[in-house]
């Protein structure tokens, strides 16, 4: 009698990291059972969408607990044998289920189980490729002629170039080499913000339909764009990190714009590393990836006195752009004018009156941070997390930013019913109201994520400053990197204190990237920009030093002192986070996973904590967490490799949510 064929399958949304087995059909033909392939099949009283992982015909089971998939969804594999080594990888090194790893492949509407067909071809999906050498720079062409001697062979190239230096015609000039022999090209940046201006520029440039991936799409548009690339119509794909996993048959070049942005790591669920992986991508794939940054990270910088990633310098600003003339404004026991100094207004004033634009960056939105009784001194706080209310007095709210929880706005003290309320430090939206006070005659834009929530208002907002119809630019980190703004000549950090004085070793870095990505924005073409920073911390050595000696020299001195306290890049670090409503869960879980992890420790993995989150309660869950850190990623891993798998097994596991983050970019 033959054996039935058995089929191992990934199911997404189900905490185990085994595979699962089913009954192929009677009728069906083995060669059309391939890895790659949707299939439907049984899980407990529904349905479930799951991946074929692979066939065998033996089991682990008796046949008869197995039970027949409910149907086959594809005829085809969807994804190639190269997408599944990846994905395989991924899985490997995260330690997250596979089933959730295959997921994040695939946009919501193929997850759901829906057909892969495109709905609407494109008009231009083949490439029609306009010639174009504009004239480089010595650096831009010494750039595009390593990366283009390099393709067909998996090297990685950290293109480090100044603010304005012309990265962007360098990833033009390559892509349409790799476009010109007929393979795939992979963009990433780290917001959805940077996606319109850079798809514009594409498609002028090569007159090709350009695939668009992020999650502001529709599902279908979502759909479309990955079966475009996956079945290799289309050539040129743009998107955020979850791009990363498309399919690209015939690919043969990754591009990370801004590689140093912490939006390429995901911070929920599936918490993966898009710059990393893109790194193992382009390996398996035996093709170039090029690491494009005005402020590389400091990983990236280290394996690149490691000889593991070619540094290519863009040293000047391309044309005849001058770098801009950054200044320091001390703000102590100065009178401020909500945030801005005497010194801040006049040059403001200025700049307008030149006919030129300004930009002010304020990490912060809302009103104000803090609601306070100057009677009793009363804070309005979120019952559900250890932090403030923020004043949202355009909707007439406060708003937790950790939970989402509101208010309606008060405006009297509910602890001694004082109407002496007072709004304690700056938002975007307050300091919005302020500058449309003090220059009426011009127009103000913010940029935030409140401003810019309904559809197409960024791109409003965008091509109002492109025209000159907005005078003053306000913003959050969305302004922070890649934007190019002409007649930006005048550039304002208000609020460079907040980020000197952090717990997290990582702050110094993101603090020096900010500033020096914020800066360039400003006189990017003929007119030379200033840059102002308003600090009470004149003398604090990151500004001091990173303003005397530039970027460079400051990650330099960044990456010694990582090694002097083994901290990563030097050291590996692996973070396992529990919350729960009632604070002893997740302290007892940790407590058990750490003297579990103990056991197992047979290679002196640093293992710290249990201990609280640095921000303890939030959304009504008390948070913590437990580090796992060790000089040598290869004991790091074979630790978590053995231990992982052992923790659902616990039974505080089951009283918790919990999760793995490997190579965490900060500690909350």
């Amino acid at each position: 009698m033959t054996k039935p064929l058995i089929l191992k399958v990934a199911i997404p949304a189900v905490p185990f990291f085994q595979l699962f087995e089913y009954l192929a059909p009677e009728n069906s033909l083995h060669e059309n059972l391939r890895a790659g392939i949707r299939l439907e099949v049984p899980f407990g009283k529904r349905s479930k969408i799951a991946f074929l992982i692979s066939t065998s015909f033996e089991s682990d089971y008796p046949r008869e607990k197995l039970k027949p998939i409910t149907r086959i969804i594809d005829d085809a594999p969807l994804l190639a044998e190269i997408d599944l080594k990846l994905l395989h990888w991924v899985s490997s090194y995260y330690h997250h289920p596979l089933g959730e790893v295959m997921s994040a492949a695939f946009p919501i509407a193929l997850r759901q189980g829906k057909d892969a067909v495109i709905k609407k071809l494109p008009k231009t999906a083949e490439s029609d490729i306009k010639t174009v050498q504009l004239v480089c720079n010595d650096a831009q062409q010494n750039a595009i002629d390593s990366v283009h001697a390099a393709l067909d062979t998996f090297n990685v190239f950290v293109l480090d170039g100044v603010t304005g230096s012309g990265k962007t015609e360098v990833y033009m000039q390559l892509i349409q080499s790799v476009l010109e022999r007929k393979q795939q090209v992979l963009v990433l940046v780290p917001e959805i913000t940077l996606t319109p201006q850079l798809q514009q520029r594409f498609e002028q440039r090569f007159s090709t339909h350009v695939a668009i991936s992020h999650s502001k799409l529709t599902d279908v548009q979502r759909k479309n764009a990955w079966l475009l690339m996956q079945s290799g119509a289309c050539s040129l794909l743009l998107g955020t990190r979850s791009a990363l996993f498309t399919p690209l048959p015939n690919l043969g070049l990754i591009i990370l714009d801004e590689e140093h942005d912490n939006s390429f790591k995901q911070q929920e669920g599936f918490r993966f590393s898009a710059r990393d992986v893109a790194v193992m991508r382009g390996k398996l794939a035996n093709v170039p990836v090029v690491l494009g940054s005005a402020t590389p990270s400091l990983e990236s910088l280290y394996n690149v006195q490691q000889q593991r990633y070619q540094h290519l310098r863009l040293p000047e600003r391309a044309g005849n752009a001058l770098p801009p003339l950054v200044q320091i404004i001390d703000i102590r026991q100065q009178r401020l004018q909500e945030g801005l100094s005497a010194k801040l207004i006049d040059e403001i004033r200025a700049t307008l009156a030149n006919d030129e634009q300004v930009l002010l960056f304020l990490n912060r939105r809302g009103f104000a941070p803090t609601l306070m009784c100057h009677d009793c001194g009363w804070v309005a706080r979120c019952i559900h997390c250890d932090a403030n209310l923020v004043i949202h007095r355009h909707k007439n709210i406060l708003r937790c930013h950790h939970c989402g929880t509101e208010h309606r706005l008060i405006s009297t003290c509910p602890a001694c019913q004082s109407d002496d309320l007072t709004s304690l430090g700056l938002g975007t939206e307050r300091l919005e109201s302020v500058l449309t006070r003090l220059f009426s005659d011009k127009t103000v834009i913010r940029l935030d994520r409140d401003s810019t929530q309904r559809k197409g208002t960024l791109e409003d907002f965008l091509a109002q400053i492109h025209a000159g119809e907005a005078h003053i630019i306000l913003g959050t980190q969305l302004l922070a990197k890649g934007h190019h703004f002409p007649n930006v000549t005048l550039v304002a950090i208000l609020d460079v204190d907040s980020g000197l004085f952090s717990t997290d070793f990582h702050s110094g870095e993101k603090l020096a990237q900010l500033i020096v990505q914020v800066s360039g924005r400003a006189g990017r073409e003929q007119k030379q920009g200033k840059v102002l920073l308003q600090t009470r911390q004149p003398t604090h050595p990151l500004l001091t030093e990173l303003l005397r000696d530039g970027y460079a020299k400051f990650a330099a001195l960044a990456l010694a002192e990582r090694e002097m306290a083994s901290l990563p890049p030097f050291s590996y670090q692996a973070l396992l986070r529990a919350h729960a409503e009632n604070e002893a869960l997740p302290v007892t879980f940790l407590q058990a996973v750490a003297e579990l992890a103990q056991s197992l420790n047979t290679q002196e993995v640093q293992i710290l904590g249990a201990i609280p989150a640095p921000m303890a309660r939030r959304a009504g869950q008390y948070r913590y967490q437990l580090l796992f850190q060790h000089t040598n990623r290869a004991a790091l891993h074979h630790l978590l490799r053995q231990l992982v798998p052992q923790i659902t097994a616990l039974k505080s596991a089951s009283k918790v949510h919990w999760s793995l983050d490997v190579d965490p970019v900060d500690l909350y």
